[in-house]
């Protein structure tokens, strides 16, 4: 069953369904009790927040808190938030389905974030997003700058291979800072892949073996575009190994402590 807590006096108490404003939001994917990447979850959760000027170690003592309270079995896909009335939340959540390949709409220029670079903001924009590209028969958006640069899909990070070298968007660029992403380009850089930050517009992925990950799906291959007329996928011949590596990368919780 899904919950919501919120952390007061040094511990979880029930809190209410509340669709309020988030200053910060963060998510993962637990399967029976193992978890890709988690210190770096909540390493970009912490600093999020100290940004927005809540105290590190109350942020690092509601973490702790929260992975301690994470179930052991089970699929399920938690969230931790800074609302913006400054509470600490944590919702334990029941995952979604995990999809394959993906379709993909490239909406028309111009991005409607407002903190791009902070998830948690804007998070009922980008399910509009989402719901679009569903009318659009896709699932998921892919979102450009007013001058059309790519960026990133409403809830995924972009990557795209030309030739041997594993491409993203510039940093320039608004993305949010992703953590699958980060972790495939240390992968890559651990392997001699040349990984290069490029301005490229949706026409120029045509062709081209084009990837949208985070940390619910991992890594999804394009399988379409929502406007073939206009582009077609490349063909996907690296993403099966990479996605077993990823795979491999989930590690156990820590146990729980005795009550």
């Amino acid at each position: 069953m899904d919950t919501i807590s919120v952390f007061a006096g040094g511990e979880f108490v029930a809190g209410e369904p509340i669709e309020d404003d988030l200053l910060v939001a963060d998510s993962w994917l637990v399967v029976d009790g193992a978890v890709r990447f988690l210190a770096d979850h909540g390493r970009r959760f912490r600093v999020a927040c100290e940004a927005a000027s809540l105290a590190g170690d109350l942020v690092a003592a509601m973490w702790r808190a929260a992975v301690d309270a994470l179930p052991r079995q089970g699929t399920w896909f938690p969230r931790v938030e800074l609302s913006a009335s400054g509470e600490l939340r944590f919702r334990v959540r029941t995952a979604p389905p995990r999809g394959g390949p993906l379709t993909v709409w490239a909406r028309p220029p111009g991005d409607p974030r407002r903190v791009p670079h902070v998830k948690g903001p804007d998070l009922t924009t980008l399910a509009g997003l989402r719901a679009a590209a569903q009318r659009h028969g896709a699932h998921e958006a892919l979102i450009a700058t007013q001058e059309g640069w790519v960026v990133e899909g409403a809830t995924t990070s972009l990557l795209w291979w030309e030739d041997d070298i594993l491409c993203v968007p510039s940093s320039e660029l608004p993305a949010l800072p992703g953590v699958t992403t980060a972790r495939l380009q240390r992968r890559a850089a651990e392997l001699g892949v040349p990984v290069a930050r490029r301005r490229r517009r949706p026409q120029d992925l045509a062709d081209r073996e084009t990837w949208l990950v985070n940390a619910l799906h991992g890594i999804r291959p394009v399988q379409r575009w929502a406007a073939p007329e206009l582009l077609r996928p490349g063909p996907v011949t690296r993403a099966p190994s990479w996605q077993a590596w990823l795979a491999e990368q989930a590690a156990p919780l820590p146990s729980q402590p005795a009550h």
